[in-house]
């Protein structure tokens, strides 16, 4: 009777020991998570920005077309049909008048009495504000033979006074045009405007 008790205390300590053992093994182990931080690397890839295509230029403005159309409609022409040229003008000389009269020239000689004269007409258009009170500058037209044109270039030929020879304004097949040399010397009223009208290059001549 004695053995059973000790028997029966022995199987307790026995299962005390295991069961101790059993949860020393089931204790659960911290789990530390390698979280690997992860960092957005900065990229190289260029900014595309929109090509600048150049702008059109501008076509010209209704205004401008009409203003350049109304002033070739504005100008005048005179035509000489008997020399054979015409002459444009603005539109403030639209009554304008024409005036001839000659011009005369000198061949010299050694002997000054054997000098030769030559002469041709000179067309002077008027500007229309001209008058007795308050005379205008006329536009003279000189018209001279081809070979009258030659001897002045060759020096053989001399008009007027002045130093230096007419200026070409224009020529055909017979005769040549040019601008008397100091025609404005007086610088009368209208000079400059008909200087202005001269740069255009008026005179056009035809056969």
């Amino acid at each position: 009777m004695t053995k059973l008790p000790v028997l029966f205390l022995i199987a307790i300590i026995s299962l005390s020991g295991c069961t101790n053992k059993n949860e020393d093994n089931f204790q659960s182990q911290p789990i530390q998570a390698a979280v690997s931080p992860t960092t957005s690397q900065p990229t190289n890839t260029p900014i595309q920005t929109p090509e600048q295509t150049p702008l059109p230029m501008p076509l010209p403005s209704q205004n401008q077309t009409a203003s350049s159309s109304s002033a070739d409609s504005n100008s005048i022409v005179y035509t000489n049909k008997q020399y054979g040229f015409q002459f444009s003008l603005p539109d403030s000389w639209r009554d304008y008048t024409i005036h001839k009269t000659n011009w005369q020239g000198y061949v010299p000689d050694e002997n000054s009495a054997n000098d030769k004269t030559e002469t041709g007409p000179i067309i002077s258009i008027r500007d229309p504000r001209w008058t007795q009170q308050t005379p205008r500058q006329d536009i003279p037209i000189m018209v001279l033979t081809k070979a009258q044109w030659t001897s002045i270039q060759q020096e053989k030929l001399f008009i007027g006074a002045a130093p230096i020879g007419p200026s070409l304004l224009g020529q055909n097949e017979k005769y040549v045009f040019v601008l008397p040399a100091r025609y404005n010397f007086s610088f009368p009223p209208g000079y400059e405007e008909v200087d202005k009208i001269l740069q255009n290059y008026p005179l056009k001549a035809f056969n």
